[in-house]
């Protein structure tokens, strides 16, 4: 059971469709002051659908088939202009730059930009409620830890979810008693469907309890799927031993591995001639700055704990390889440089690492390697850390989409934590759609300037 309607991508996807399709004809009607015939409007949807197809990728990229979409209401005419921003920009290179698309529709284009921006607002921002098919369902949750809380006030502020928790049961903490705080509560408050965290060990004294509850037609979820399909990670303090040997596995998967392997080649092989060009001016810029070399080398943790050699433009006075030492850079006057905070914001200073990515010690997705020197600490103090060493590391990933606060030059134990948590999830859950939905988010990023 999914506690979010997954309708609802395909749903705003198809309004979207419909909404560039009624677009196209009402920019032909302003555009002529006449209704378009059958010919005309056929001959531009075949034009515009190339157009419609890459605003699709654009929209996607965006976040705006994303399961929270509906929940941000205030952001979304922001987010939708800086999208339609970015979607401009596509349709002139279609239009201006592929003849073979057959119209060079310079009035028209403008027109269909501004119909098409306001259609979809009004379409997003207040049409889609009017579909609102979510069935609120009565639920109740067992667990322990500070998860229960996260999942209690996640699900209850906000209308995306199809379930309501009445309350919920810390099987953490002693004193409760069954009868009382659960089932009774389960039938007085009609409750059908209770989340529990079936993997504990403190819940064997609620399994009578809960079994007694099934020919009440009371349906049963596992904490863990409805933790991870809400936040996107896997809930570290939750975790057994049993959940990586369910999950996690040395396998080998031939047609995921292949695919992942052109697709790193590919992507990686068209962005090292792209960024070619930028080349000769951080050359030359690095070297007016300090005359230092342009280029600098670290180490980083791979694949079974192997080193991989990582190339990176220099950003800091000196090139120290990024050794540390009790959690800091190791020379305290190394800092960074004017050009060197220019390349990190504008993430140019990693564009060496495609050829990294080319050769195949890392590839595109993965987890992002760290040095070593951190990952010897990160291994004695956070529970299951040298997991995300069973894969190949990544230029971008998971948790650099998703994690907030990612520790940057510094040691930072808590954080990073929840940085594996992300890994985690992408190591249960890693598929070649999933590696493409991490591109698109990383390129939305990186136009961006924001991320991890």
């Amino acid at each position: 059971m999914s506690i979010y309607n997954k309708k609802e991508g395909l749903l705003l996807f198809t309004g979207d469709i419909l909404v560039f399709i009624i677009a196209l004809w009402l920019s032909l009607y302003i555009r002529n002051f006449t209704v378009p015939t059958g010919g005309v409007f056929s001959l531009h949807l075949f034009s515009f659908s190339f157009l419609f197809a890459a605003w699709s990728i654009s929209f996607f990229a965006a976040g705006l088939y994303g399961k929270h979409t509906l929940l941000f209401k205030s952001r979304l005419p922001t987010l939708i202009l800086n999208t339609q921003i970015v979607n401009s920009v596509i349709a002139v290179i279609f239009f201006y730059f592929i003849p073979a698309l057959g119209i060079t529709p310079k009035t028209l284009l403008f027109i269909y930009l501004f119909v098409s921006f306001a259609l979809i607002l009004v379409w997003r921002v207040r049409l889609v409620s009017l579909f609102g098919f979510r069935k609120k369902q009565k639920a109740f949750l067992i667990g322990e830890g500070k998860e229960i809380l996260e999942l209690y006030e996640e699900v209850n502020n906000n209308p995306r979810y199809s379930l309501s928790f009445t309350g919920f049961l810390d099987i953490g903490k002693d004193g409760y008693d069954i009868e009382d705080d659960l089932v009774r509560k389960v039938y007085e408050d009609g409750i059908s469907v209770i989340v529990v965290d079936s993997k504990s060990a403190k819940i064997e004294p609620l399994l009578p309890h809960l079994y007694n509850l099934i020919f009440a037609n009371v349906r049963f979820v596992d904490m863990h799927k409805v933790y991870e399909d809400i936040f996107d990670r896997v809930p570290l303090s939750l975790l057994r031993y049993n959940w990586f040997l369910q999950n996690i596995s040395f396998e080998s998967h031939p047609v995921y591995d292949a695919l992942k392997r052109v697709m790193d080649v590919v992507i990686s092989l068209f962005a090292v001639i792209v960024s070619l060009v930028f080349y000769p001016f951080v050359f030359l810029a690095i070297k007016l700055e300090d005359g230092g070399p342009i280029f600098s080398h670290q180490d980083r943790v791979g694949k079974g704990n192997s080193i991989v050699h990582l190339l990176k433009f220099r950003t800091m006075t000196t090139d120290d390889g990024g050794k540390w030492e009790d959690g800091e850079v190791a020379k305290p006057e190394n800092k960074v440089t004017r050009v060197g905070a220019f390349l990190r914001k504008s993430r140019i200073d990693e564009l060496p690492q495609l050829w990294n990515v080319l050769f195949g010690s890392i590839s595109l997705i993965g987890p992002r390697p760290e040095f070593p020197d951190p990952v010897k600490r990160y291994a004695a103090e956070v529970p299951f850390y040298n997991i995300r060493h069973l894969i190949k590391p990544g230029l971008s990933g998971w948790a650099q989409i998703y994690h907030e606060n990612h520790p940057h030059h510094g040691v930072d134990v808590e954080e990073t934590k929840n940085k594996l948590s992300y890994d985690l999830y992408y190591l249960k859950n890693r598929s070649i759609m999933l590696d493409v939905k991490i591109v698109l988010l990383t390129i939305r990023t990186l136009l961006s300037r924001t991320g991890k």
